[in-house]
């Protein structure tokens, strides 16, 4: 088995290899990427058909006219499979079947037919760290027999150390036990074994995908090629064969990195995605793979077609939008995020750590900058919610290179809910897990429902934040988003493999001035999210607006932005 692990790695670098001296398309992915334009849906918030309070894949299928007119083309869906939900559908029940709240397989496959026929793609959520304790493979696995088929699906062990036993007492003193994170493993008391290790939950059981390093004094620690580890990589290709079989044209994974354990370097991980790409591009060449990893210099290279670069991993996004006074900036070392009225924030550490992924991974794959997702706040939070602001962070988000993902509702700028109530383990992320707002009413179009059986509440400012305000309003956000889209989708050189290189110094972070180019086009882009107005000496010859959101002006070397001003530039 060793000697057969080796000669594949071997065929893995070979290929490997050669598709880094061949064509760099090839390598990027499907041609439909270089053109895609993502919109992130929360499925229990986007449209309730039923009148539950909670949406539904009928509900987004009835929406889809109008996702197209965003001039989106691709959707992510947070995970729909039955769940215990404990953690926003997270602890996934049974991979292969639609949870009852949102429907059944076939109302997916309806949803996928009918976004394909408007020409947008479809991709799921893959929870592939671990199930809910629910799951018929966790329930056998902990019955006595160590040899059935899920049996080494989990990691079960019997002794452990006093610190972790530790681990176990205090977090069994906290409120609510069930809902803490604390500690590796959960007493069980399971006819199999005493313990089993979990993820984040004690609902959560982490599979076995093996130890990059078993300690030889811990039996329970299997090696990534021991049986149990490699069936439960086969089960993960069954579940998206069975997806894609039905349409679905990829899967963003969840906590990619995190799969298999005591693996510091991340080369056994980067090797087991690597594997599952060899497989995806054989079987289906046109279907994508999406990192929740957020280090695209690592995670592109392992085999994903996209990596996000979101509020962990490298570092960059949070000093760019997460204030102090906002639930994921109080932790921040920084006294003021870029994306400010005060203008004192800065570039630097987003400029450093994105132009170094860039550089590594720009003929490789693609890097996301999402205007916000499931896990943290919108751009609409706190002090940062006029219009020409969230205008100016939009242009950001659409006019960087890589692929965009747009959150359902940041198109029409919903804002970020404070001090919500958490509900199935959403705690502060409550807020950015609000109902799609449609039109003024009391549940915002969402659903028939009276307003307490929401998901979650709406606040649509008097009915100024909702579609129906918006679509009549050609200044609105949501107009604005469309006539972003529509631009990058015209150009290349704004487009997803369009060339990008920032003009305007570091040293004097406002305004932030970029370049977009492809062939003999180019664009320049100039941001100014301060409450001052700001100016920049730079050469960059004859260039003619094409659109602007608040006011600027380019005269010979030197551009001005006014306050809150979004200027984008076409050379001559």
């Amino acid at each position: 088995m060793r000697i057969k692990r080796l000669l594949h790695q071997s065929a893995l670098a070979l290929t490997i290899a050669c598709l880094s001296s061949g064509s760099a398309m090839a390598q990027k992915g499907p041609k439909w990427l270089s053109d895609a334009v993502f919109y992130q849906i929360y499925p229990s918030s986007y449209m309730d058909t039923d009148g539950n309070g909670i949406g539904d894949l009928p509900g987004i299928t009835s929406k889809l006219d109008y996702i197209k007119s965003i001039g989106v083309n691709a959707l992510w869906l947070n995970p729909i499979f039955e769940s215990g939900w404990f953690d926003g559908g997270y602890d996934v029940i049974d991979y292969y079947k639609v949870d009852p709240r949102f429907g059944t397989n076939s109302d997916l496959v309806t949803l996928v037919t009918e976004a394909h026929k408007r020409g947008i793609k479809v991709c799921l959520d893959l929870v592939a760290g671990h199930t809910s304790s629910e799951c018929a493979w966790f329930k056998a696995s902990a019955e006595k027999d160590p040899n059935g088929r899920y049996s080494d699906y989990f990691i079960w062990l019997d002794n452990i150390s006093d610190a972790e036993k530790k681990e176990i007492e205090e977090r069994m003193k906290e409120p609510d036990p069930a809902a803490s994170t604390r500690g590796r493993y959960v007493e069980a008391n399971a006819p199999r074994a005493k313990y089993y290790e979990k993820n984040f939950f004690e609902c959560q059981p982490a599979l076995n995908y093996g130890f990059a390093n078993p300690d030889p004094s811990h039996p329970w620690e299997q090696s990534v090629d021991a049986p149990g580890p490699q069936a439960v990589r086969r089960e993960m290709r069954n579940i998206m064969a069975f997806w894609f079989d039905k349409g679905i044209d990829g899967f963003r994974v969840d906590m990619a990195p995190s799969l298999v354990k005591n693996d510091p370097d991340k080369k056994a991980v980067s090797l087991l995605w690597n594997e599952m790409r060899e497989w995806k591009d054989k079987n289906y060449p046109e279907c994508v793979l999406i990192s929740e990893w957020s280090d695209p210099a690592v995670a592109i290279p392992a085999g994903f077609n996209i990596d996000f670069m979101i509020h962990f991993g490298i570092k960059g996004y949070p000093s760019l939008f997460f204030a102090k006074n906002t639930p994921w900036g109080r932790w921040e070392k920084y006294d003021y995020c870029y994306f400010d009225r005060s203008g004192k924030g800065s570039i630097s550490e987003f400029i450093d750590n994105y132009t170094k992924a860039y550089t590594a991974t720009k003929d490789k794959g693609y890097i996301a900058i999402p205007s916000s997702n499931h896990d943290y706040q919108r751009p609409n939070v706190a002090d940062r919610n006029t219009l020409d602001q969230l205008k100016v962070a939009m242009t950001f988000f659409l006019t960087m290179p890589g692929v965009p993902f747009i959150y359902y509702g940041d198109e029409i700028a919903m804002k970020y809910q404070m001090d919500l109530p958490s509900k199935e383990g959403s705690n502060d992320r409550a807020g950015t897990r609000t109902p799609m707002q449609w039109k003024n009413d009391q549940t915002a179009g969402f659903s028939t429902c009276t307003p307490d059986k929401l998901y979650f509440p709406v606040d649509t400012e008097n009915g100024k934040l909702t579609v129906e305000a918006q679509e009549a309003d050609p200044n609105s956000m949501l107009n604005f988003v469309r006539q972003l889209t529509a631009l990058r989708h015209s150009s290349k050189a704004l487009g997803n493999d369009g060339d990008w290189q920032l003009l305007s110094d570091v040293g004097q972070p406002y305004p932030m001035i970029y370049q977009r180019s492809f062939g003999s086009e180019t664009y320049i882009i100039a941001l100014n999210p301060s409450g001052n107005k700001v100016s920049a000496s730079l050469s960059i010859g004859p260039a003619q607006p094409v659109m602007l959101s608040g006011k600027a002006s380019l005269n010979k070397n030197k551009i001005s932005l006014h306050a809150f001003t979004a200027a984008i530039y076409k050379t001559k």
